[in-house]
């Protein structure tokens, strides 16, 4: 879709400032009817993307009682022998759906993840066009034998991905795009809901539960219940974000990254080791598998050339996910699965590859 050139044209990217927290955005005025209140919301919307990359985000209309239910079906799933959960094991699926015990995932500084995770998205029919071309990471769920799981956790995941809709419409107008610019992207995307549980650990030290990452779609909204997460600031400093009541996390992804040139970075985030018992669901709210993400034409001038490479946006987060799931490389070791050429080496993006390589080696 064709853009217009903006006054954004002439900005070049924001650096992430020093930040010691995340700013707290009441996104209430991305729901009104009002242009003007939802302009001046995706202002502080984008201000935060620019300069953190991550925010807090309030005034979303995901009901309390949708989140709790899908709480409870999450408790109950995690406190299934490793039997039950591994008759649901990721493994077993053709689209990438179910449960990831402790050590499948494995992040770019090779440690293994100490977690345990049910994956799922959009539950696609067997006959769907994209399910018979065989698109990676687009099919049918897996559902254990669990009752009132699958309607718990198919009402929190339509609840978060109507607020993604909310979100992108925001994200475009703070970058002085047309507010509808994403929507024609977002027809059937491989937007992915991952329930998280970190068992309590009492000789937990202060160490790595999750390494540095940044996550692979447009961006990210998490519900943590527990402290752990931490955020890379612009000195390349790890920063506490501890769970605020009644928010949202709300991260910006590789796919933003690419499209706005750097104008939003995808800022590298981990999970602290911690004694307590947590529980996470993270929402990566994706566009459309088939989507070409490039650099825009508002946010590329000669002072400021591109700094990416095109990039088919479901190849990139296949590239991605096959780089840190052992069950996948194993695959590929076998030849049964291929990675595209135009895979990327895991940690390409964000604040921890800034910091990490010279920036001509970024594109």
């Amino acid at each position: 879709m064709p853009v217009a050139p903006s006054s954004a044209t002439k900005k070049l990217s924001r650096q992430h400032t020093r930040f010691s927290r995340l700013p707290v955005v009441d996104i209430r005025g991305l729901y009104s009817a009002d242009e003007r209140e939802r302009a001046a919301t995706a202002r502080k919307l984008g201000d935060a993307a620019r300069e953190l990359g991550f925010s807090y985000v309030v005034g979303h209309r995901v009901p309390s009682a949708i989140i709790q239910q899908a709480l409870g079906q999450s408790k109950s799933f995690f406190s299934l022998t490793f039997e039950e959960k591994m008759k649901v094991y990721i493994g077993l699926s053709k689209h990438h759906k179910g449960y990831v015990p402790e050590g499948e995932e494995v992040f770019s500084a090779g440690s293994k993840d100490l977690k345990e995770a049910f994956d799922l998205g959009l539950d696609l029919s067997p006959n769907d066009p994209e399910v018979l071309a065989g698109t990676p990471m687009l099919g049918p769920n897996v559902w254990p034998d669990l009752p009132g799981f699958r309607e718990a956790i198919g009402a929190y995941y339509y609840a978060v991905s109507t607020m993604g809709q909310i979100l992108f419409r925001g994200f475009a107008k703070a970058l002085e795009l047309p507010e509808s610019y994403f929507d024609d992207f977002l027809t059937k995307p491989p937007s992915q809901l991952r329930l998280i549980h970190y068992p309590r650990n009492p000789d937990a030290v202060d160490g790595s539960g999750i390494g540095a990452h940044t996550d692979y779609e447009c961006f990210t909204i998490l519900l943590p219940t527990a402290d752990g997460l931490e955020v890379m600031n612009g000195a390349g400093e790890w920063i506490d974000a501890p769970p605020v009541e009644g928010a949202f996390v709300v991260n910006i992804g590789d796919m933003l990254e690419v499209w706005t040139n750097g104008e939003f970075v995808a800022t590298s985030h981990r999970v602290r080791s911690v004694q307590e018992e947590r529980y996470s669901f993270a929402m990566f709210c994706m566009c459309d598998y088939h989507t070409l993400v490039q650099p825009l034409p508002p946010f590329v001038s000669a002072e400021r050339p591109a700094q990416y490479e095109s990039q088919i946006a479901g190849e990139h987060l296949f590239a991605q996910t096959a780089q840190s799931f052992s069950y996948i490389k194993k695959r590929i070791v076998a030849g049964e699965l291929v990675l595209p050429d135009s895979a990327k080496p895991l940690a390409s993006f964000g604040q921890e590859a800034r910091h990490s390589m010279p920036k001509k080696e970024m594109s």
